[in-house]
């Protein structure tokens, strides 16, 4: 009964930190696109491909990372397989994108203040996608007694 309390606690914390990701996934790229310029209206090359490369990577967290985050949200809570899955894919998108991120920045020698807003929420992936790989059975029971 421990260990199905436990259980039930990570996959709680897991789903709550997921929506907290993703409403500031929301609000940050929300500002960012307010507040930066576009893309056609800078002249310098390379702060121009910076630029379209911010806005590419918020595009792409709006489309993916958001709904995956939502998804695995809710649906964990539920004890959904489609709830680990999604929770699963925020988690590589997490290592994906710090990747690109923390390689960009740091040979740039610029961090910027959305890595460090971020960085805690892809450290916590990595605990994440372990957890949810230990307690995978509790899904997969559930999906099998729903068919």
């Amino acid at each position: 009964m421990k260990d199905q309390e436990a259980g039930a606690r990570g996959i709680r914390l897991i789903a709550v930190v997921n929506g907290i990701a993703a409403l500031l996934h929301i609000a940050f790229w929300t500002m960012a696109f307010l507040r930066l310029p576009r893309p056609w209206t800078i002249n310098a090359g390379a702060e121009k491909v910076d630029l379209i490369v911010t806005y590419g990577l918020g595009v792409a967290d709006l489309l993916w990372s958001v709904p995956f985050l939502i998804a695995g949200s809710i649906w964990l809570q539920r004890r959904l397989l489609a709830g680990w899955l999604a929770a699963q894919m925020a988690n590589a998108l997490w290592w994906y994108s710090f990747t690109f991120i923390l390689i960009r920045e740091l040979s740039a020698r610029n961090i910027r203040p959305g890595t460090i807003l971020f960085l805690p929420f892809a450290l916590f992936s990595i605990w994440s996608a372990r957890y949810l790989w230990t307690v995978r059975s509790a899904f997969w029971k559930t999906a099998v007694s729903a068919v």
